[in-house]
């Protein structure tokens, strides 16, 4: 549900850090860990950047393409702006830059990992927000995502304006919706 959020960010370029050993993939790390670096990372960076795509973009162009255009954005947003992205596993065509996708690159590299870390407190910020606007579905404990307790939630709610349309279990039931009309 919600939006797909992507980060890029300039470091300076011999970083020393202590907490740079705590850096690693978000989806590795705990929320309390993640919140700590996040302000870490900001902290020390040059620059930062964040890029969404909405749930409506995303079911019009695919996750896919909506990531992309999500970090095309991240990207413009840096000031100063980039010489060389790094960037976990794709290339951006749409950024006129030299550039290396690396795969895993969450997991091996610094700066992308800041950068996941960054979007991903950025996107979980935004849906506790969203969770005030939509109660009833967890959203600020789920943060979204496809848990048991957020499938429950959807099953006994129906989707909200902030489900991807996309989404298989929404999908279900619009196609289960329709089959009884």
């Amino acid at each position: 549900m919600g939006p797909v959020v992507a980060a890029a960010v300039i470091l300076p370029e011999s970083i020393k850090v202590k907490w740079r050993s705590r850096v690693r993939d978000s989806k590795q790390l705990r929320p309390d860990e993640r919140e700590y670096l996040y302000g870490c990372i900001r902290g020390v960076a040059v620059s930062v950047g964040t890029g969404m795509s909405s749930n409506e973009v995303i079911d019009n162009i695919g996750i896919a393409r909506a990531t992309r255009l999500a970090m095309t954005e991240a990207v413009g947003k840096l000031t100063p702006g980039p010489e060389y992205l790094l960037i976990d596993f794709v290339k951006l065509t749409e950024v006129d830059l030299p550039q290396k996708g690396i795969i895993d690159g969450d997991r091996l590299v610094f700066s992308i990992a800041s950068a996941s870390i960054i979007a991903k407190v950025t996107r979980d910020h935004i849906v506790v927000e969203m969770d005030a606007e939509y109660p009833g579905y967890g959203f600020a404990v789920n943060k979204g995502y496809g848990t048991r307790e957020h499938l429950e939630c959807l099953r006994r709610n129906g989707p909200c304006p902030l489900h991807r349309r996309s989404f298989g279990p929404v999908k279900e039931m619009r196609t289960d919706n329709r089959d009884e009309t």
